[in-house]
């Protein structure tokens, strides 16, 4: 897999938390935060560790090889959350990179963190 971004930023909840919210984005009771465009579907979890790793799928139905991992670890005041976007596949023009980076930093470092209420 080739990594075609990664970002770390600290979340205000606990990582058993996040990682729910990433493991069940639509749970009943759940915070809404997963707002997909028309041009994403909503993600599958490959694979799950409570509470440090969640992989998903790709949101993007054109580049359905790319996996999102997630990597979760407790820090002061709530826990440490990094996003590595990787492909299997040769690495894409860099306007292409520019935007699904930009599109996980707003799901997830803006999004995710704003339901949490920060």
């Amino acid at each position: 897999m080739i990594e075609l971004g990664s970002r770390e930023r600290k979340q205000p909840p606990p990582a058993h938390v996040v990682w729910e919210s990433l493991t069940e984005p639509r749970r009943p009771g759940g915070r809404p935060w997963l707002d997909l465009r028309p041009d994403e579907v909503e993600p599958r979890v490959l694979r799950a560790v409570r509470p440090e790793l969640v992989v998903w799928s790709s949101l993007w139905p054109e580049r359905p090889g790319d996996e999102i991992r997630f990597d979760i670890r407790p820090a002061e005041n709530g826990c440490s959350l990094r996003w590595t976007l990787s492909t299997p596949g040769e690495f894409p023009e860099p306007a292409v990179v520019g935007h699904l980076r930009h599109r996980l930093n707003v799901l997830i470092n803006a999004r995710l963190r704003f339901s949490y209420g920060q």
